[in-house]
């Protein structure tokens, strides 16, 4: 590659980042990237992982094509990997995995596997590298993300309710409860980055009632704001009705038909964002190529209600919507966490 892409700021963000993730200089590092990556992002943390000493090799795969009929967009499951085995192997190896795909290994089929070694991963999502000037390292998210876990993880019922109409009932019986703070330290371990969001995978059949996406919250798959009211059905898991007279719920009704896969109309997370540097205002600010939204998952206060994938409850599929919702309240087991939007105080 000639010429540099990377700034020297964004280079020493990275390497702050991953110094979080306690990677020491010896440690074998691999740099996850495909033919789709970003070639800034990909240099940025190259240069990164080199200026921290590290043992680092390049896993570059061929992006596969897309069998249609819509593009993909903001999943967390990449199809870069495909099953190769000798890049299984690879990552699985490593001390330390820089996710740098298109669409990152939060949900793909291979991640446990890469997992069950030694690697932990932090995913970079495809985001202009310019954001990580606005995300400082904060080690006091830690300890606030740790905490709403044990909350989530010490509860039975999760309840979601607006004055907007959402009213939903989680049952976390069998659930997968996680909380990412946008690093991680540990073998087996997965962050994404930036991160600020305690959620739960629910397990099949547990999750009923309605959300309602008012305007001003998020599409994260269409990288768009919600312009008309949208209000979801769901029974058993499933969305079962798209009502809304606007573009945007056609949008949806539109492009969950388009795949094919029942699973896409299930649920896949719900939690919500603790990251105060995190902004909802964000996605205005960014050509659609340029920002994946991570942040918007993750800006305090949000309730992110996601379809598509669960590996709880079995269920994979390339359909996938993230959808960030403002002035919602969260309850667990009738203790209110999240107020109107507003995180509880001892969860700022």
């Amino acid at each position: 590659m000639t010429g540099s892409l990377a700034e020297w700021r964004w280079v020493k963000r990275y390497a702050e980042q991953f110094e979080a993730c306690n990677l020491r200089a010896g440690e074998v590092a691999v740099l996850l990237s495909e033919s789709a990556s970003s070639a800034r992002i990909v240099q940025t943390a190259r240069l990164a992982l080199e200026m921290c000493g590290a043992a680092v090799a390049d896993v570059r795969m061929p992006t596969p094509a897309n069998p249609g009929p819509l593009p993909i967009r903001s999943t967390g499951a990449s199809q870069a990997i495909a099953g190769h085995r000798a890049v299984i192997a690879a990552l699985r190896e490593a001390d330390f995995v820089v996710d740098c795909t298109a669409e990152g290994l939060l949900h793909a089929p291979e991640l446990g596997e890469i997992l069950s070694g030694s690697a932990r991963v932090l995913m970079i999502s495809a985001e202009h590298p310019e954001n990580v000037e606005r995300w400082p390292h904060d080690p006091a998210l830690a300890d606030r993300v740790d905490h709403g876990l044990a909350l989530i993880e010490a509860a039975s019922i999760m309840q979601v309710t607006s004055a907007a109409g959402t009213d939903l009932t989680v049952d976390l019986e069998g659930a997968f409860r996680a909380g990412s703070y946008g690093w991680c330290t540990e073998p087996g371990s997965i962050a994404h980055w930036p991160g600020g969001l305690v959620l739960a995978f629910p397990a099949a059949g547990t999750i009923n009632g309605t959300v309602v996406l008012d305007t001003g919250d998020i599409n994260l798959t269409f990288k768009e704001y919600i312009r008309e009211p949208i209000r979801l059905t769901v029974v058993d898991d499933y969305v079962t009705e798209i009502e809304g007279d606007g573009h945007d719920a056609e949008l949806m009704r539109s492009y969950l038909a388009a795949f094919g896969e029942p699973d896409a109309y299930a649920v896949s997370h719900i939690g919500w964002g603790m990251n105060t540097g995190a902004r909802w205002e964000s996605l205005a600010m960014w050509d659609k190529a340029d920002i994946n939204g991570t942040e918007l998952r993750a800006f305090a206060g949000n309730v992110v209600f996601s379809t598509g994938a669960n590996e709880v409850a079995g269920r994979f599929c390339r359909g996938h919507f993230d959808l960030p919702m403002r002035n919602c309240s969260v309850s667990l087991d009738g203790e209110v966490v999240v107020d109107a939007g507003s995180l509880r105080d001892d969860l700022t």
